[in-house]
């Protein structure tokens, strides 16, 4: 098995971006599977409202499966090498 990290592509324009406006949406996954394609499946599965492509009827993006497309997220293969820093923190505020 091999551990990945979904995460949305930055700076996606208005209009196109799935996780506009922010909330009710997933942001990243760091998920254990086979493939790649196999962690994105689970991230389409367990997404918010990123998935849904559209607000209030009005567009938000051109796609109903962010986790799924390149163009909107990414997903990379987590190893022990690479940067110092912190790959998830899962924290609720009262």
């Amino acid at each position: 098995m091999k551990i990945f990290e979904l995460r949305p592509i930055e700076n996606l324009k208005d209009g196109d971006n799935p996780w506009k406006p922010w909330y009710d949406k997933s942001f990243g996954f760091i998920v254990r599977a086979e493939t790649e394609a196999d962690a994105r499946k689970m991230a389409n599965e367990n997404a918010g409202d990123e998935n849904r492509g559209e607000f209030l009827n009005s567009k938000t993006a051109n796609t109903k499966t962010p986790w799924l497309d390149k163009k909107y997220s990414t997903c990379i293969e987590l190893t022990g090498n690479g940067k110092v820093g912190m790959i998830m923190e899962d924290f609720a505020r009262a």
